[in-house]
């Protein structure tokens, strides 16, 4: 709640901080009213919660104008502010382990190279979708979509953007399938183990 006082207290524009945050806010509302039926595992709550805070934090500013990255640019003599990648990371990182934990509580899949592949299919599906969403946008909107698209003149930003998608899911995946097991187990799911 406060990460989102906070956005909401100076963004650069209305229209891009809902287009940028509707995805945050969706989320942490089916989060909410799913809570009672399905409870996910705590590792998965906090990574819907730091995703939510990458996504407002560029809903304030755009993802091209964020302080720190700007400084970061100029630092290391970069030629653009870079924070829309973190963002497209977290877009595979946290959705990864999102499907993960689905299939393996409804899917009656196993654990193995076909969950990891539709995990990772999944994820590279959502972040298609998302940059045919910043396409339409840019059409319906013209110059007005510049700052939600964040291309900063880069013709090749939505292949990159897939790309650091498919990175944080397979960092995700290596990284926290052991920990998001064992949490599975606490909460009793069966075949967690």
């Amino acid at each position: 709640l406060a990460v989102v006082l906070w956005s909401l207290s100076g963004p650069t524009g209305w229209l891009i901080w809902w287009m940028e945050a509707l995805p945050a806010v969706l989320a942490v509302a089916l989060l909410a009213l799913t809570y009672g039926r399905f409870r996910f595992t705590p590792l998965i709550y906090l990574l819907v919660w730091i995703h939510c805070a990458i996504l407002l934090v560029g809903a304030r500013y755009t993802y091209e104008a964020v302080p720190l990255f700007d400084w970061i640019r100029d630092f290391f003599g970069q030629a653009r502010n870079n924070y829309d990648k973190l963002g497209h990371f977290a877009q595979g990182f946290t959705p990864a382990l999102v499907a993960r934990e689905l299939l393996i509580r409804t899917s009656g899949l196993e654990r193995g190279k076909w969950m990891i592949a539709l995990v990772i299919l999944s994820v590279l599906g959502i972040s298609a979708l998302y940059e045919l969403l910043e396409w339409g946008a840019a059409v319906a909107m013209g110059e007005t979509a510049d700052s939600f698209l964040g291309t900063q003149g880069d013709i090749w930003d939505a292949q990159k953007d897939m790309f650091f998608a498919l990175s944080g899911s397979i960092c995700a995946l290596t990284a926290f399938s052991r920990t998001q097991d064992r949490q599975l187990v606490r909460l009793g799911v069966t075949g967690a183990d």
